[in-house]
């Protein structure tokens, strides 16, 4: 649709200001700052899919101009230089651009005397200017701050299909987004995956960026569903010793506005309410549900199952081996915090060789300590986006008899790693798992049917879980869940597609179940 906002340029005179310390001596000199909400803006637009540039007039000084390449540069978007009569600009912009396929925006600021010279053909949008009516300048838009700016874009596209689209606000943090956004090492001549495009998707989607710097309410009354990474907004976790339903969580102050506006407006949508990515927060939680999965074993089919697991509040806890034994552990074991996410100690994990590892053992109590699975260092990661289900295969740790050396050298002490960061590796055959050896034995038909009940289950639309498979026995076993994955390791090809069709099929369901709802009552 050619009327869609497809392209922005922003002026320098947007993005940069002068601090106080004068006029710098190179291109790093810190003297010019990005404008308050400027890198929030650039962030936003790189993730949106619309081409995006910096542009700039006669008269910067050499020092300046260099500043706004390295930041378009960083940003992924262009540069370009603006000639007074604006033509010779407008025209090397179509050039590198070619047509965008629909309207390219001009963000300036009121000020700016080129404005009026610009192309017809480009929407100009005013930052820090008073409010006009319409019949003052339709021809122009008017915000007052640059984070008003993706919000902005949004309205305008969904106008420009008569509402004919569904909007899907979305909160996650900043390096949550990038995740999306990039695609894996393995994959590295594809282009950015454009997860969140801020112009009408395939089947009828908008993503808009919910940001808490301006009033949440009144991007909220735009937008038609959210779409939220909680686990992003956790302060902290407070959890039971008696039951996981009376877990406590703090959410950061944005999140909880978003929480109560969600509680005050019942027929407001959520792709996945609040209330059920809980149980992806407790380890133990989910460690019962997966005991469950165990009613799925059918006759002639590897078993699929949960570790084997206990929960731990005391370390030094005298009864502990025999309580080791009951739920048939046996060492090693891998230690790991109750809570699984959104806390910055969740993912301070350990493996333990012997009973004595567990005394003064660095691992954020309660704790669930879990079977330790021989999987020929080979972990399988699914992805549940809706009724599609992939997965990747990747290296893991390496056999118990492996990792026993390591702890031999490492003088009889636990091995202690974050997850997140880096894992227990067999440091004298690194090379051996550069190409990963299938000798196991996936039974794909098995783990999409377990995929399928854990997504009725858990009444979850997208989320992951990995697989190892136990050498020996064959057990397909789940070691890890969690809410609202990257995906990146899939071909953005097959799973960006998907991910917008879980998005819309969950909101349309959604939307039914409220209306069989209201005409029941």
């Amino acid at each position: 649709m050619s009327n869609l906002v497809k392209g922005v340029i922003l002026d320098e005179s947007e993005l940069l200001s002068a601090s106080e310390h004068g006029t710098p001596t190179n291109a790093n000199d810190s003297s010019f700052q990005l404008r308050p909400g400027a890198s929030y803006l650039l962030r936003k637009l790189r993730h949106s899919n619309i081409r995006s540039g910096i542009s700039y007039g006669p008269g910067l000084s050499p020092d300046k101009v260099n500043v706004l390449k390295r930041i378009a540069m960083e940003y992924s978007c262009e540069c370009f230089f603006l000639h007074a009569s604006m033509d010779g600009g407008v025209n090397e912009i179509t050039q590198a651009w070619g047509d965008v396929g629909g309207i390219i925006m001009y963000v300036v600021q009121n000020s700016k005397d080129s404005m009026c010279k610009l192309s017809s053909n480009w929407l100009i949008t005013v930052v820090g200017a008073e409010v006009v009516t319409a019949g003052q300048n339709s021809s122009m838009l008017y915000v007052n701050k640059l984070e008003e700016l993706p919000l902005t874009i949004c309205c305008f596209n969904k106008k420009a299909t008569c509402n004919n689209v569904v909007v899907v606000g979305y909160v996650m943090k900043p390096s949550r987004e990038e995740d999306f956004a990039k695609v894996s090492s393995f994959r590295l001549n594809e282009s950015m995956r454009g997860a969140f495009p801020l112009y009408p998707t395939p089947n009828g989607l908008i993503f808009l960026p919910l940001t808490f710097e301006i009033p949440l309410s009144s991007q909220l009354q735009n937008v038609d569903v959210v779409l939220h990474k909680a686990t992003d907004e956790i302060i902290s976790i407070e959890l039971s010793n008696a039951s996981v339903s009376s877990n406590r969580i703090t959410y950061t102050k944005g999140m909880q506005e978003l929480q109560r506006f969600m509680e005050d407006h019942s027929d407001f949508l959520a792709i996945d309410p609040l209330s059920n990515i809980y149980p992806v927060l407790d380890r133990l939680k989910i460690q019962l549900i997966l005991l469950r999965l165990q009613e799925q074993k059918a006759k002639g089919r590897h078993a699929i199952r949960g570790a084997h697991f206990v929960k731990v509040i005391d370390f030094k806890d005298p009864g502990l081996p025999q309580r080791l034994s009951d739920a048939q552990l046996s060492l090693p074991c891998i230690v790991k915090p109750q809570v699984a996410c959104g806390v910055a100690d969740s993912h301070s994990m350990a493996i333990v060789f012997g009973t004595e590892d567990f005394k003064d053992l660095n691992v954020p109590l309660p704790a669930v300590v879990q079977e330790y699975v021989n999987h020929s260092s080979t972990l399988f990661k699914f992805y549940v986006l809706g009724d599609n289900i992939f997965h990747a295969v990747k290296k893991s740790t390496p056999n118990s008899g492996i990792l026993m050396k390591s702890y031999e050298r490492n003088g009889l002490r636990p091995i202690l790693f974050d997850s997140l960061k880096s894992l227990p590796i067999d440091t004298e055959n690194q090379n051996s798992g550069d190409s990963i050896s299938c000798k196991v034995d996936l039974d794909l038909e098995l783990i999409k049917d377990a995929a399928k009940w854990l997504a009725k289950t858990l009444d979850l639309t997208i989320f992951g879980f990995d697989v190892v498979i136990q050498e020996g026995t064959g057990d397909h076993v789940i070691v890890d869940l969690n809410y609202l994955p990257s995906f990146k390791e899939i071909d953005k090809d097959i799973a960006i597609p998907a991910f917008w069709d879980a998005i819309k099929l969950k909101f349309e369901a959604r939307k039914m179940q409220q209306a069989t709802i209201a005409s029941s009552s």
